[in-house]
Parts: structure tokens; C-alpha cells; sequence
């Protein structure tokens, strides 16, 4: 039988090799690493995953033997499905948020806040907050059109932006509910909830301090300028940048885009963290209904579409634009976001089918008789699934259900907590091809494949690391919180 790592190495080499090598484009690379780690792949090894996933066995057979193609568009439209609808109405958002003027109206009122030097922290913190109740994809989506804005008005330190952007994002995303990773782990690991918010924020405010230095430093090292890109040409941001401020929308019409998703995702997450199901919200049928409403906008799918027709009505009050120019506009800004959306679907497809190959389950086989300490094993096993097979997700689900046994551990010597905080920091090594998320981070901010490796990548791997030393000092410290 095929080892899961070698058929992992050798997808990695169709990847990298087919992207940097023979110059492929990277929808067409990724599916071919696909096509090629299912047809290396035992259909036993398809099954195991399928059962191991709660699927009866003869459900799990009917599965494994599926066509390959059949199982390939099936990850793939998984992936669409969750990110197809978002990406989609954040490219309107986006780009109708630079034609408009609101991006640049957001930019101004955020310098008088912080001052020119200081914008690019206000981008960090700004991210890091918003991930907190919002999916990640949906904050750099919709923050990235202001570090674009933001980077033409200065006129240098792009990169600086866009990585604090991702930096703030991306850590908020391992370490604090509710966002979806760390909600997860404080159930496998019977973690109280307000003791995972407080130290997974402060953790995340260590980290993305030396995510925005890692950044400062980058910006230094590569001179990455902000390029046309389909959604934003660099003399169309100018022009706008050059605007009066009485030409540019009010602020709270330029905020409304994207603000409201923010807000009703917001309070739909708190609701679902927090409440019960099955009783009533509230002792008042009133305020019932109004949340009720604020609940159906607070799906994250509406909650992009409505702000993507709030973007458009701004974009109309200012440009005066006829019918015919907002549909050839909607078709250019969908045109952009279905060409991030083919790349990270086909990203989808090709984890789906290195996770179907038994990747997960190789490594947990390979660490479980490792006699080293539990903190440094939860980094490790979280930080090879992620790497292996690019889903954060199952990387932490993975280490958790590994960890879970040991976490309830009377002797265990510290406090589960810190567990959950070094799987969160393993999740973020090392982002690269075969994550939907790189794929996202890299054609929002128009870096290229090489520029992203170069970069991104390496200031998520130096969160993570400084997460789990931060983590192990703090288990001898304070083994109990």
C-alpha cells in the first residue's frame, strides 16, 4: 500500500514544480496535484477516511468508489460552498468601495485618528479584533480594498499593510472564540470558554506584535509595490486619492458596506456562542423578533450580499452611474472574484483528496510514541497536519482528538488551556499551496505564488513559533491560570 507521505511529497512537487517550474496557472497546477494524490491513493484508505468521518460502512464503500473525477469536483464544490458566495459579493464590495470613494473616506478618517505612522498598527488591531466574531476570509476581503487605498495615498509600505491585515486575521483565527478553530478546541478539550478568550487574546496580542516587526522588516527587505490588479487600477485609486474631501461619500455611507456585515455576523456569533438552542432569546416577543431579524442578516452569505447591494447604492450616489455602466461594473468585479474563487476551490480539491489519502491519521501514527512534553507535541502535530494538508481546521481537529485523552489528565501539571493555545499556534504553520486561505491572503493582495512564500508565510511561522514559546512559559509560570 502507498504511503500517505510519499503521496503527499509527491503532490507537493506537482504543485510547487507545475506553478514555479513549468510556469502553470495555478487553478490548472492545483487540480493536477489533485487528479494526481487521488489516482496514488487506495480506494482502503479513501474508505478508512469516509468511516472515520461517521459515515456507516457500506456509505463509506459507496464513497471510496466513486469515479475520481466525481470525488475531485465534489471537494472542490465543498470549497465553493462555503467561500463562493462570500468571495463573490466581497469582490462587488471591494471594488465598489475604491470606485466610490469610500475606501479613501475610511482612510482619511483612520489617519486622524492614528496618524500616517501609525496606520499600519491600526490595520493589525483592526483585523485582529474584527476575527475575533467574523471568518477570517470575510475580514481580509473587506479590509484589503482600505490597505490598497491606504497604500497609494502614502505612497510606499503596501506590503507593510496587506501584512498587517493578514497578520492581525490569521491569529485572531487560532486563538480566541468564537471564532469557529478555537470554539471547536474548548469542547474537545473541556476548556471554559472566558478562560480561552482572555488568554487567547493576550496571546494574540504577543503574536501579532512580532507578526507587524516581521512585517516592518519584510517591507524593508522587498520593495512589493500595489500593482493593477482586475478590481483596482493603480490610476483610477489616484484619482480618487486626489479627490476633495466634499467629492467623497459621508462616512457613515462609506462604512455602511462594511460595517453591517461585520455587525450582524457579530451578533449572530455571540447569539450562537452564547445561547442555547431551542429557548427563547429573550422574555420579550419584541426584542425576539428584532434579533430574530438581525440573525437572518447575520448569516454571513446575506450578510456579504446585503453589503454588497449597500456598496453598490453608494457607488450609484456618487458616480451618478447609469444602469448599463453598474452592470458592466458588477461584471468586472465578478470577473475578479471568480478568478480567486476557481483558484481557491481547485485548493480545496487538492487538501480534500491528501486528506482522503490518510495524511492525518500517517501522522498521528508517527507521533503518538514520541516521550516528549505535551505542549510541544500538540505544536508539532497540529503544525505537520497543517502543513501536510493545508486545512487549519483539521489540523486542529486532528491534534485534539490525538490530545483530548491526555488533556483530562488529573497529573496532567497545567492547565488544559495551554494545550488549546499551542495546537492554535501549530495551525498556523506553514500556509503554502494546498490551503484554500494562502490561495485567498495571495490574489486579494496581488502577490504573487513566490512573493507570498517569501512572505506570508514566513511571518505566519514566526507567530506560530513565538505562540507556543509564549505558551510553554506561561504553562511553567503559571500552571493554573
Amino acid at each position: 500500500m502507498t504511503d500517505p507521505v510519499l503521496i503527499l511529497l509527491i503532490g507537493v512537487v506537482v504543485v510547487v514544480g507545475g506553478i514555479i517550474g513549468f510556469k502553470l496557472h495555478p487553478f490548472l497546477a492545483l487540480l493536477l496535484a489533485a487528479l494526481t494524490v487521488a489516482l496514488l491513493t487506495p480506494t482502503e484508505l479513501v474508505e478508512h477516511y469516509f468511516t472515520t468521518k461517521g459515515l456507516s460502512e457500506a456509505e463509506a464503500l459507496k464513497q471510496a468508489h466513486k469515479s475520481i473525477g466525481e470525488r475531485i469536483a465534489t471537494e472542490f464544490g465543498n470549497t465553493c460552498t462555503k467561500i463562493g458566495i462570500l468571495i463573490a459579493m466581497a469582490a462587488i464590495i471591494g471594488k465598489a468601495m475604491l470606485d466610490s470613494g469610500a475606501a479613501e473616506k475610511i482612510i482619511r478618517a483612520m489617519l486622524k485618528v492614528t496618524g500616517v505612522k501609525n496606520a499600519p498598527i491600526g490595520f493589525i488591531l483592526s483585523s485582529f479584533f474584527l476575527t475575533i466574531p467574523v471568518f477570517v476570509d470575510t475580514v481580509i476581503f473587506l479590509m484589503m480594498p482600505l490597505a490598497k487605498a491606504m497604500g497609494m495615498r502614502l505612497g510606499k509600505n503596501y506590503l507593510l499593510l496587506a501584512l498587517s491585515v493578514i497578520a492581525g486575521a490569521v491569529m485572531a483565527n487560532s486563538y480566541v472564540p468564537p471564532s469557529p478553530g478555537p470554539l471547536f478546541l474548548v469542547g474537545a478539550l473541556n476548556v471554559p470558554i472566558g478562560l480561552m478568550m482572555v488568554c487567547g487574546t493576550l496571546l494574540g496580542l504577543c503574536t501579532i506584535t512580532v507578526g507587524y516587526l516581521t512585517a516592518v522588516f519584510l517591507n524593508k527587505k522587498f520593495d512589493i509595490p500595489l500593482r493593477d490588479s482586475p478590481d483596482a487600477r493603480l490610476e483610477d485609486i489616484k484619482a480618487i486619492a486626489d479627490k476633495d474631501d466634499k467629492e467623497l461619500p459621508a462616512l457613515g455611507w462609506a462604512l455602511l458596506p462594511a460595517v453591517f456585515p461585520l455587525a450582524t455576523i457579530c451578533i449572530r456569533s455571540a447569539v450562537e456562542a452564547f445561547h442555547q438552542p431551542g429557548k427563547p432569546l429573550t422574555d420579550s416577543s419584541i426584542i425576539n423578533t428584532v434579533l430574530e431579524v438581525l440573525l437572518f442578516f447575520g448569516d454571513k452569505n446575506i450578510a456579504l450580499l446585503m453589503g454588497g447591494i449597500f456598496a453598490l447604492l453608494v457607488l450609484a450616489s456618487q458616480k451618478k452611474t447609469t444602469k448599463e455602466k453598474l452592470t458592466a461594473f458588477v461584471q468586472t468585479a465578478l470577473m475578479s472574484g471568480g478568478h480567486i474563487i476557481l483558484i481557491t476551490a481547485a485548493g480545496g480539491a487538492f487538501g480534500g483528496m491528501l486528506q482522503q489519502s490518510g495524511i492525518s491519521d500517517r501522522i498521528a501514527d508517527l507521533t503518538k510514541g514520541y516521550q516528549m512534553a505535551l505542549i510541544p507535541l500538540a505544536f508539532f502535530i497540529a503544525m505537520v497536519v497543517r502543513t501536510a494538508q493545508g486545512s487549519a481546521t483539521v489540523a486542529l481537529i486532528t491534534a485534539s482528538g490525538i490530545l483530548a485523552g491526555m488533556a483530562q489528565n488529573a497529573n496532567l501539571g497545567f492547565h488544559p488551556v495551554y494545550l488549546c493555545l499551542a495546537i492554535g499556534s501549530g495551525a498556523k504553520l506553514i500556509p503554502w499551496m494546498n490551503d484554500a486561505g494562502f490561495w485567498i491572503m495571495c490574489k486579494t493582495s496581488n502577490l504573487t505564488e513566490r512573493e507570498a512564500l517569501k512572505t506570508i508565510a514566513p511571518m505566519q511561522s514566526l507567530m506560530g513559533l513565538t505562540g507556543v514559546i509564549l505558551t510553554m512559559i506561561a504553562a511553567w509560570l503559571f500552571p493554573m491560570v
